[in-house]
């Protein structure tokens, strides 16, 4: 009877040794698995988790727009880039223009009631685009205040041409913001855009969102939120921002107005 070789019975036993286990699998919501967050809900867009508002972070600070930069306070203007400013100056004249056409179809003998319908469809959309280009606030800016540790995010929402449009100033504690990254594609925006979201206190669940700056490159981007991390750790940052002109999008008339008890909680260290 033929003996086995040994290299046969080494290839035999490894056959039938049970396989490996599984590697365990990763928990979600972590900065390890690049396909989750780790804030829950995910955002629909996000692309990247930012390192935490009290660690060392990896890029270097640098701001694309500041308004204020003291030892107290910081005011970032936001600039929306999801609207074509310059286009909306355009539609407003072709929007007006057939509107003495249609008062003229009105009062003529055979009015026809649809004319008052349609009337009223183009007052409203020159109305909406009026108040979009004269008054609408262009950089609705976001102050962080270094000695109160909180935020105070200026947020405007255009609406119904007939009705005010809403201004809300929300204020939260700098220790429950986390930075994220996004990323939009569609006919309208295209790009990065910084992201902060507002978690219950010591978790990551969101309940609330705003962004830091609209649009710009990731790395751009990452220096933003870097240097609000580490002017709010107190740290030195750089003063100048990589843009110090006014956008095209200006307003003709500033609409920008902080309550007087948050414009002045707001620039101010507790106790002054």
């Amino acid at each position: 009877m033929s003996q086995k070789s040994p290299s046969r019975q080494r290839r035999r036993k490894a056959h039938q040794q049970p396989p490996c286990p599984p590697p365990a699998a990763r928990p979600p919501y972590t900065l390890c698995d690049p396909g989750f967050s780790r804030l829950k809900p995910q955002s629909d867009y996000w692309e990247e988790d930012l390192p935490e508002p009290g660690e060392q972070q990896t890029a270097s600070p640098r701001l694309i727009r500041v308004s204020e930069l003291n030892d107290t306070w910081m005011e970032i203007p936001r600039y929306e880039d999801k609207i074509a400013w310059w286009g909306l100056w355009l539609m407003l004249p072709l929007s007006i223009l057939p509107i003495p056409f249609i008062y003229r179809d009105m009062t003529h003998p055979e009015f026809n009631p649809s004319f008052s319908f349609i009337m009223l469809l183009f007052l409203s959309i020159s109305l909406h685009l009026f108040r979009a280009v004269m008054f609408a606030p262009r950089g609705k800016p976001v102050r962080l205040n270094r000695k109160r540790q909180k935020v105070y995010v200026y947020e405007h929402k255009r609406g119904w041409p007939w009705f005010p449009w809403r201004t809300t100033i929300k204020v939260f504690d700098w220790a429950d913001v986390h930075g994220e990254l996004i990323r939009r594609s569609d006919i309208y925006v295209s790009g990065y855009e910084l992201s902060c979201a507002v978690c219950k206190p010591g978790t990551y669940d969101v309940v609330d969102r705003f962004s830091l700056n609209y649009q710009g490159g990731s790395i751009p981007l990452k220096s933003v939120w870097s240097h609000c991390c580490m002017y709010m750790q107190g740290r030195r940052v750089p003063a100048a921002p990589v843009i110090r002109h006014v956008p095209a999008s200006w307003t003709p008339v500033n609409t920008i107005r902080w309550p007087e008890a948050l414009d002045r909680e707001s620039t101010t260290a507790p106790g002054e």
